[in-house]
């Protein structure tokens, strides 16, 4: 009973989380907004996924180069490696398509230390 108790409980978080979004509860979004670490714990994911998802989306809404800064030293902070930061290029290709992947991949490689435009001017493709 004490599991199935915390299990509900962990159900009721998810559906009162949608719910609060929703309805667009200004406190609750206030409070994801508010700091970087309240965001991280309120959303219930581990600092590198966290950092991931926030590089994916980044990608998604064809950010500016500077955006990709704070994201890919989140992630390299939390443990992820270059190449899991540039596979979320990869794991949003069939979503976003092949203009965003295209237009993102210089900006993430800018934000790693890496100048892709400079690279390939040098050693070409």
């Amino acid at each position: 009973p004490a599991a199935s108790n915390a299990a509900r409980h962990i159900v009721d978080e998810y559906k009162l989380t949608l719910r609060r979004l929703a309805v667009r509860d200004d406190r609750y979004i206030e409070a994801l907004l508010s700091e970087e670490h309240a965001n991280v714990t309120l959303a219930g994911i581990d600092a590198r996924s966290h950092a991931l998802v926030r590089v994916a989306a980044l990608i998604a809404m064809d950010a500016a180069p500077p955006s990709y800064m704070s994201a890919v030293d989140a992630g390299l902070h939390a443990g992820a490696s270059h190449e899991e930061i540039v596979g979320t290029l990869i794991a949003v290709l069939p979503l976003v398509g092949v203009t965003r992947v295209v237009a993102a991949a210089p900006n993430l490689g800018l934000a790693l230390g890496y100048d892709v435009a400079e690279a390939l001017e040098v050693n070409g493709p």
